[in-house]
């Protein structure tokens, strides 16, 4: 059976046995801080059973567990933020503005909430626009990335050079967490 994978630019025609492998686990048992610049320059596959496409990440914000105010977790442990206490490697997807679906990554260990947010892929600058690409929605909450077979990050791909900026609407947190640069943007 062929399969094919898009690569943000290109198309390749591959087995479905090449279908690039996943991340190990503890990749994303790391601190937020380590996981977010790794990201930059990896792909995330998403197979949405009729074909399997690949996403170039190009933007991510770290958040920082409890005392980071910008975090969601900073308010607690509740029924949205629970998905950040487990370990990590699972997917925190939540719904702003009624409208839009944000793709976070859990890291670190369990008890530890800090999460990695997806801000831009290849082609889809945004974290709304890129959600929609890929067809993320509430479903994907609390997904394990080593273990789905519909969405994970390729491990065959290296980081690339990043630079960094703080990060984007978290004006409610404050300062010194407004101002922190914890956001990882791919450089062009």
């Amino acid at each position: 059976m062929r399969s094919s994978i898009h690569f943000s630019s290109f198309h390749l025609p591959i087995q479905m046995t090449q279908v690039p492998s996943k991340l190990n686990e503890s990749f994303y048992l790391r601190h937020a801080l380590a996981v977010a610049p790794e990201l930059i320059g990896k792909y995330i596959v998403h197979n949405n059973g009729n074909h399997t496409k690949s996403y170039r990440i190009t933007e991510v914000e770290a958040y920082n567990g409890e005392e980071d105010l910008a975090c969601h977790a900073s308010k607690g442990r509740t029924p949205r933020t629970e998905i950040m206490y487990h370990d990590g490697g699972h997917l925190y997807t939540y719904l702003i503005y009624g409208m839009y679906w944000m793709l976070n990554i859990v890291t670190g260990p369990a008890n530890r909430p800090e999460a990695v947010l997806i801000r831009g892929i290849e082609g889809f600058n945004g974290p709304g626009k890129l959600t929609r690409e890929l067809g993320i929605d509430g479903s994907y909450y609390g997904e394990h990335l080593c273990r789905s077979k519909r969405i994970w990050i390729a491990a065959e791909y290296t980081a690339s050079a990043y630079h960094t900026t703080p990060r984007i609407g978290i004006e409610y947190a404050g300062e010194p967490w407004i101002s922190k640069p914890w956001r990882f943007v791919l450089k062009k």
